[in-house]
């Protein structure tokens, strides 16, 4: 009877070693694919709750840019300093920051009395000069018959010059001070002059108050004319040689990034400061009344296009700083694999990582990542 039960025992173990190696290799299978933290595997129900859209990396054409940042700026002819040549005491002005002027229109109205002995003096002198002017030519006439001293003439010669040179004088202080001495008579003598607009633009400061006294030094109001307004842009040592006079550069704002204002580059300045980089001035191809002076501006600069390996835009996750894709990785399970982005353009990303031959999920990455979180916590 014992040797009957030795004799078939092998045969009776055997089930029991293969269902008990079968259920190792299984229960092998679950701790390694539950402790490798990159693979999701999902059930074809979650498939199909998830509705996972899988393609292989394709070769499209994508321009590498070049992203730079600065602000607006107006040029030095556009940005006028306003004062008063001979100073004087601020009688009215109506201007405030942001008010709109017109090339001479009056700003301010400054009283002084030396403006009162200016005129004075001119009109004195203007009429010294047609005294001496008489008195010259009638010794002039005596001195060609003989009649006349040479040192007489001499002296009328001299005196009418001096005179001269005197009017001349005062009439170019006259005229910057905003008076035009061919109008001046001993009938319109003022004790105001006007200051005026040199150019068509707006008030950007106001740096005087009525009654105060301000001397030629004294900038008193400060004009901007944004019609002509560039893009300053700071480009570093390295990428100094990707910038060229012509090309086309892409500006927006950080409040809004979705409108774009095309420049051109005009000038690019080769003296490099202290931190190792340069001013990249641009041209706006049409002025927005919406960009002033000072706005800071991001710019993206179009260098060349290249044929790279590109997945859509919904392919990629972040996850603590790192981007990856899900490459499948069998029938239901996916691999969450760290990719280099490059650039994206019209919803294609640059990705600089080896991926031919494999399959990405295009659709539904985002969900596989949330999946994949949730079952490594638990």
């Amino acid at each position: 009877m014992k040797s009957i039960v030795f004799k078939y025992l092998p045969v009776l173990l055997l089930p029991v070693l293969i269902y008990g190696c079968s259920s190792s290799a299984k229960e092998e299978s679950k701790v390694r694919a539950k402790t490798d933290e990159s693979i999701v595997q999902l059930s074809a129900q979650q498939l199909k709750q998830i509705d996972l859209q899988v393609q292989p990396v394709q070769a499209r054409e994508i321009s590498t840019l070049l992203k730079l940042n600065g602000q607006i700026e107006v040029p030095p002819q556009n940005l006028v300093s306003v004062s008063v040549p001979l100073g004087g005491y601020l009688k009215s002005t109506q201007m405030l920051p942001g008010t709109k002027v017109r090339k001479g229109q009056v700003l301010a109205i400054i009283e002084d009395p030396q403006y009162i002995q200016l005129q004075q003096d001119y009109l004195s002198t203007k009429n010294k000069l047609g005294f001496a002017l008489k008195e010259y030519n009638r010794q002039k006439e005596l001195h060609s018959a003989k009649a006349g001293s040479d040192k007489v003439f001499q002296q009328a010669e001299n005196d009418f010059r001096n005179f001269s040179i005197e009017s001349k004088a005062l009439a170019e202080k006259l005229r910057l001070i905003g008076l035009n001495p061919g109008r001046l008579t001993e009938d319109n003598i003022s004790r105001t002059i006007g200051v005026y607009s040199p150019i068509n633009g707006y008030v950007s400061k106001v740096n005087v108050n009525i009654g105060k006294y301000v001397v030629p030094s004294d900038v008193i109001f400060e004009l901007v004319n944004p019609d002509n307004i560039h893009l300053n842009l700071t480009v570093f040592e390295k990428d100094l040689n990707k910038i060229k006079i012509g090309q086309q550069v892409l500006a927006y704002s950080n409040s809004k990034p979705d409108i774009k204002h095309p420049t051109k580059v005009v000038l690019v300045s080769h003296a490099l400061n202290e931190e190792r980089s340069t001013a990249v001035h641009c041209d706006f191809d049409q002025y927005d009344q919406k960009l002033v002076p000072g706005m800071y501006m991001n710019a993206i600069v179009q260098l060349n296009s290249d044929q790279v390996d590109a997945l859509p835009e919904d392919a990629f996750v972040n996850f603590e700083n790192k981007d990856y894709v899900f490459v499948k990785n069998g029938m239901d399970s996916f691999k969450m694999t760290e990719v280099k982005k490059g650039e994206t353009e019209q919803g294609f990303t640059a990705v600089h990582s080896d991926l031919k031959g494999k399959n990405i999920v295009v659709k539904g990455a985002y969900s596989l990542l949330m999946k994949l979180k949730n079952t490594s916590e638990e």
